[in-house]
């Protein structure tokens, strides 16, 4: 446990729960999008998201995330006059997610290169989050180190190539830990891999070249 576990994040706004961990939910879907502005977003608030996102700067928090700003950023109070300055429509709609936590929002967004998708995830106090799902995919990962998604063919010896590729070419990485998802066997799947360690960038070109692999995408720690 570091300190900030204890004192709470550093940030603009009253809540770590419905800010600070709001922005960190945003910045996720600002990494997915890899430099591309996102141009539309509809978040969906579950809980008690849903019933005090206006008061706590819940809303402000997330289109703050998403905009590229850290929870801390002075910005994030004009988080909604900054994105439709840039363009970025969005919309807010509160809706219980049944069996989510309540902290949660599911964020779809559409980006200027064409790309879309979604990430529904949690703001679990003090800051922390915890994203469970990816373009209707589950995954499991906190944000807190620099995480692959590896979207690929669920076929024998893909998981073994990709570790292998890391071992051999790029041995100082270290798996802190790892969780693969898939919608049926045989089909989509989805590698989830979170490292001690930044990689260099070559290390998803290589990947993306690998048989069977559909897309990789880093996101550095958030």
């Amino acid at each position: 446990m570091n300190v900030f576990n204890i004192i709470g994040p550093i940030m603009i706004g009253p809540s770590s729960s419905h800010t600070a961990g709001a922005c960190r939910l945003g910045s996720v879907v600002n990494k997915i999008a890899d430099g591309s502005p996102v141009t539309d977003v509809t978040i969906e608030l579950s809980g008690s998201f849903a019933r005090t996102y206006r008061g706590h700067g819940t809303d402000r928090a997330i289109l703050a995330g998403i905009l590229g700003f850290n929870s801390w950023d002075e910005d994030l109070r004009d988080a909604m006059e900054i994105a439709t300055e840039r363009g970025l429509h969005y919309e807010f709609v509160p809706h219980d997610i049944s069996g989510a936590h309540p902290n949660t929002a599911r964020i779809t967004y559409k980006c200027a290169n064409g790309k879309s998708g979604s990430v529904t995830g949690a703001s679990i106090g003090g800051g922390n989050i915890r994203v469970d799902n990816i373009d209707g995919l589950s995954v499991n990962f906190t944000g807190e180190s620099t995480t692959l998604l590896i979207l690929h063919r669920d076929t024998p010896g893909v998981i073994a190539n990709v570790t292998n590729l890391m071992y051999w070419r790029y041995g100082d990485l270290n798996i802190g830990n790892f969780r693969l998802s898939r919608r049926e066997r045989g089909g989509e799947a989805l590698m989830t891999i979170e490292l001690d360690q930044v990689p260099p960038e070559k290390l998803i070109t290589d990947i993306k070249k690998m048989d069977n692999i559909s897309n990789a995408l880093l996101i550095p720690a958030i």
